[in-house]
């Protein structure tokens, strides 16, 4: 997911610089959504982890 948000980011910046101001804040909202899922789901994995029993 952070990879997603980053390319979708670089997208935002190269259509942006160019132009293209709807690809930019299109993309831009595409990667400010995979950053937000991939934190909620990073943090919810790293306290699952902890939960979990030992073997």
């Amino acid at each position: 997911m952070f990879r997603w948000a980053i390319i979708f980011a670089v997208i935002a910046l190269v259509a942006s610089l160019l132009g293209f101001g709807g690809v930019a804040g299109l993309s831009q909202d595409f990667a400010v959504i995979f950053l937000v899922i991939a934190v909620i789901l990073a943090v919810v994995a790293f306290i699952s982890r902890g939960s979990l029993p030992k073997v």
